[in-house]
């Protein structure tokens, strides 16, 4: 049943990262705000995607480190995994997230609409309401597009969430699987596949790339291979699935020159922007020929009144990138003068270590033209990370050699995740790697190592031995205990 239209202000699609920070800070700018979303508020990272799989890989990292507590001189019998408390404690976790999210939109006087919105025109949203039989016509003045991403399939592994699961399948098990075979070797695969492989699971990973991990620097992927190995975990690169058959007692697949059967697979081979089924063709709004949608500096697209944040605003794929993009439309529809323009954008891969990466790889700093500086700092020569016997990885920075200013900080290893923002907030600001290595920073921590780092892509770590280059070679600081 069709109802008349009615005037909205700003229309937002989509709750999650990048819509929800937008849409109240419109709020807070003194516009009135309608959000439209069909699924639960927090969208995919919330819900199904950054905070239940972080739940889940810190119980994972808890139970190994119980399993191993010997090797320290703590002996524990009997701990095992209760799927099911495990589940509900994460899903505890994502209602308390989400539940806050609701209540934010609410306090700050944001409308919010459980519904299927699409565009009818430049200027008109038809939205199919979740709980009635009925839809409705909204006429904006401007409309913020931010309805995210979903996994990328492969013909012939059509998900079912039982036997072929894509990542919210696997992050909601009812029991752990005898064994799993992780289709692609990118983040989300590795985090999850590490996961299981934590908890008992025999884990396959088929990546048809030649290595892991795609554009990551290659020295911090061969700590996070040795981590899968000790884990037991089969890696197999340069390698495509080839077909598969379900099974009573599992899925059937080959890959290269294997056939297997597995309890479960988990299909993880990238996502693809939600921009297929919203009408964006009848709004005039371009879309590239991923589906990504073109946008400018300000977020805008094509069309001035319309604008794209988040995933569908192409790479990366992160929550922080869309909130901050969020922020920025904000501003811009509030009137500010204002553009998307950061320094660097940080990735986290929780892996075991994890990685943590900000600013430009040694590879693209040459690329670029850089003359450079390179060090690198062992967590094996910090205190705090042998204390607590998490001493694999390192930290590694890129300097110009002309200003000395950070160019790029690579962490491989313990709280890599949170290590990362000081580098992040440093290139943000166009520090110095002198700056890192002058600033004191408190003893014994894992912080420590950007210190260090600094002062050995400078040539004079005190931590380490450094390697004098050659005469004629490059600039990398070679290190050695």
């Amino acid at each position: 049943m069709a109802g008349s239209t009615e005037k909205k202000d700003v229309v937002v699609i989509g709750a999650g990262p990048a819509g929800y920070v937008c849409a109240i800070r419109l709020a807070q700018l003194g516009k009135k705000v309608t959000v439209i979303d069909s699924e639960d508020l927090g969208g995919v990272c919330l819900n199904r995607g950054c905070i239940p799989s972080k739940a889940l890989i810190y119980a994972g990292s808890l139970y190994e480190k119980m399993t191993h507590a010997k090797e320290i001189g703590i002996e524990i019998s009997g701990a095992k995994i209760n799927m099911k408390k495990l589940m509900d404690w994460k899903g505890s976790v994502v209602k308390t997230l989400t539940g806050g999210v609701g209540s934010l939109l609410k306090a700050n006087g944001c409308e919010v609409i459980h519904g299927y919105a699409a565009f009818k025109s430049p200027t008109e949203l038809e939205v199919k309401l979740n709980d009635k039989d009925e839809q409705k016509t909204f006429q904006f003045n401007q409309c913020v597009v931010a309805t995210g991403s979903r996994p990328t399939s492969i013909p012939g592994f059509e998900i079912d969430q039982k036997q072929i699961l894509d990542s919210t399948g696997a992050l909601d098990q009812e029991s752990i699987p005898k064994s799993l075979l992780c289709i692609g070797g990118g983040y989300i695969g590795l985090e999850l596949g590490t996961f299981y492989a934590k908890v008992g699971t025999d884990v396959t990973v088929v990546e048809a790339a030649p290595s892991l991990l795609g554009i990551v620097d290659p020295a911090l992927v061969k700590v996070v291979e040795k981590g899968l190995k000790k884990r037991k975990v089969d890696v197999l690169t340069g390698t495509k699935v080839t077909g598969c058959k379900k099974k009573k007692n599992g899925v059937e697949v080959t890959y290269g020159d294997h056939t297997k059967t597995f309890e479960k697979v988990l299909v993880t081979v990238g996502r693809k922007p939600n921009t297929d089924k919203i009408g964006l063709d009848k709004a005039g709004v371009k879309v590239d020929d991923h589906g990504f949608v073109s946008v400018n500096q300000q977020r805008a697209t094509n069309i001035p009144t319309i604008f794209a944040i988040g995933d569908v605003a192409g790479q990366p794929l992160l929550a922080h990138k869309g909130s901050k993009e969020g922020l920025v439309v904000a501003d811009v529809i509030a009137g500010k003068r204002t553009i998307y323009d950061v320094a660097g954008i940080p990735a986290v891969i929780f892996t075991d270590p994890e990685i943590a990466t900000v600013g430009l790889s040694e590879k693209e700093a040459k690329e670029k033209g850089y003359d450079i500086d390179v060090g690198m700092f062992p967590f094996v020569a910090n205190g705090r990370a042998l204390s607590v016997a998490e001493s694999d990885g390192f930290v590694k920075m890129i300097g110009d050699k002309k200003t000395g200013r950070l160019l790029g900080c690579h962490i491989v290893g313990p709280e890599a995740s949170n290590l990362i923002a000081e580098a992040t907030l440093a290139l943000e600001m166009g520090a110095r790697v002198e700056d890192i290595a002058l600033t004191v920073h408190a003893h014994p921590t894992l912080p420590e190592s950007l210190m260090e780092c600094a002062e050995a892509t400078m040539g004079h770590a005190v931590h380490i031995f450094q390697r004098k280059p050659k005469s004629g070679s490059s600039n990398r600081k070679e290190a050695s205990l």
